[in-house]
């Protein structure tokens, strides 16, 4: 057998008891594979939770303490930090493969038949018992906490067309399990526990400590190998207190997850979850627009801080601005969409719904989204190019000249009516556009956040009027 770490091809690996024993190979836990697999990536320095961005010095520690002590926990957290996404990727943690008994519907190993079925194959067809093996991503299971959720979702039923079929009511055979025992030997997840109804939650105690299953009236002792990790929002989780007391102290533990805490995790956030198929080019000092407007907003008195600000919210913002570049490339005939300052104002408005406000707010959202943008745009600009001699800039407007822009004004467009600026390769190369990106798409989202950004720095005056943007002294 390929040694643990290794990739293991199914078709070359044992298909009976008796050659699996031959093999050497090893009945683990799920927690002592997750346990030693995860002390091998820690020794060798490997990543042991790919995609997880801003939680290394902060969150990553204490899931991996929980995970080494073996236990069930719950991440605690505000909507859109990431919660889902990291317990999807301690599956990684599991071996790739592992064998099972072939068509057992809880995944039994071929050493430990638990269900009836298996135990009973087991002792008519000895060391000839089949295997099969099972990939590491079909061992996770997760359930969306709704107050409709049943014990029988979760744990199981009878299933009326196995009584149908002529099997005695009490036939240990006759029950249908539910998505924990089918979860059987891996990771299973609680989306948003508290929204559980508390009935619900009950069904779940004698999973998290003798961890075996009851189904209604049946004589039967289940006993399940599963690491099981919830969600839960911290409103939920603490003032309304909708997870039972017994519940509670059956968790090994409990992690606080966060939202980004730097610019910097935020904008690798955004590059890594937007679309890249959308077909437009966001300019660097674009996306830092974004990943600041989304900190201010979080930040902002006028929003509930109780419900967050989720990352989608940056991760849609990026979206709509490539969108609407894509927009008005297609509109005007432009062959490269490259999005330009104007694309993010469209953005108030399609994310203003994803926002909480305070209800003294209530009909001042989108002044104040706005407000948020211009802050963010003044920031980012000072960090780019503050400091920057911009007068080759300013020097257009010497004469009372003025410059249109707008949504639908194309990027060669915008180039011609503000002519030749000196030392624009320069402010290029400030807002981090590197070699292969001298377009004129590029050019003309360089010089028109410059305007912007004289514009936030009262060096430049602007009006908006349906949907034209004009720049002037």
């Amino acid at each position: 057998m390929p040694r643990r770490g290794r990739s293991l091809d199914p078709v070359h690996q044992p298909r009976i008891l008796r050659t699996l024993r031959e093999s050497g190979h090893v009945h683990r836990t799920v927690k002592a594979e997750v346990r030693e697999n995860l002390l091998a990536k820690l020794r060798a320095g490997e990543p042991r939770f790919p995609g997880i961005v801003g939680f290394g010095d902060s969150v990553l520690p204490h899931l991996e303490r929980a995970l080494l002590a073996g236990h069930d926990l719950v991440l605690l957290g505000e909507r859109g930090q990431g919660k889902t996404r990291l317990i999807r990727t301690v599956t990684g943690l599991l071996d790739e493969w592992t064998p099972v008994v072939d068509g057992c519907e809880i995944n039994d190993h071929p050493y430990a038949p638990a269900c009836t079925r298996c135990q009973a194959l087991a002792r008519e067809l000895g060391d000839e018992l089949p295997v099969a093996w099972k990939h590491r991503d079909e061992r996770y299971g997760e359930k969306l906490a709704t107050p409709d959720t049943s014990v029988g979702d979760l744990i199981g039923d009878v299933d009326p067309i196995k009584i149908a079929e002529g099997r005695t009511l009490g036939d240990p055979e006759t029950v249908h399990y539910g998505l924990v025992p089918r979860t059987n030997r891996g990771v299973f997840s609680v989306n948003e526990l508290p929204d559980l109804a508390e009935r619900i939650q009950v069904s779940l105690l004698n999973v998290l400590e003798e961890r075996d299953i009851q189904v209604r009236g049946y004589n039967l002792r289940l006993p399940l190998d599963i690491l099981l990790i919830a969600s839960a929002n911290p409103e939920d989780y603490t003032n309304r207190g909708r997870i039972i007391t017994p519940l509670k102290d059956r968790f090994g533990a409990e992690i606080r997850t966060h939202y980004p805490l730097t610019v910097e995790d935020e904008l690798t956030l955004i590059r890594q979850e937007s679309m890249p198929d959308i077909g437009a080019d966001i300019p660097e000092h674009l996306v830092e627009v974004i990943a600041r407007f989304t900190r201010l907003v979080r930040e902002s008195t006028s929003v509930d801080a109780r419900s967050g600000v989720s990352a989608r919210f940056s991760i849609a913002a990026a979206e709509t601005a490539a969108a609407s570049a894509v927009r008005r490339a297609a509109l005007a005939g432009e062959e490269q969409a490259v999005a330009r300052v104007v694309d993010l104002a469209c953005v108030v408005h399609s994310l203003r719904g994803k926002v909480e406000f305070e209800v003294s707010e209530e009909g001042r959202e989108t002044e104040i989204l706005a407000h948020l943008l211009r802050r963010a745009t003044a920031e980012t600009f000072r960090s780019r190019l503050g400091g920057m001699d911009l007068s080759p800039v300013t020097d257009k407007f010497a004469e009372g000249n003025q410059v249109e822009s707008g949504e639908l004004v194309p990027a060669g467009e915008l180039l011609h009516r503000i002519g030749p600026v000196t030392g624009l390769a320069k402010v290029m190369s400030r807002l981090g556009m590197g070699a292969g990106e001298e377009s004129p798409g590029h050019a003309a989202a360089a010089l028109e956040f410059a305007l912007e950004g004289l514009y936030l720095m009262r060096r430049l005056s602007k009006e908006d009027v349906d949907g034209v943007t004009v720049y002037r002294t």
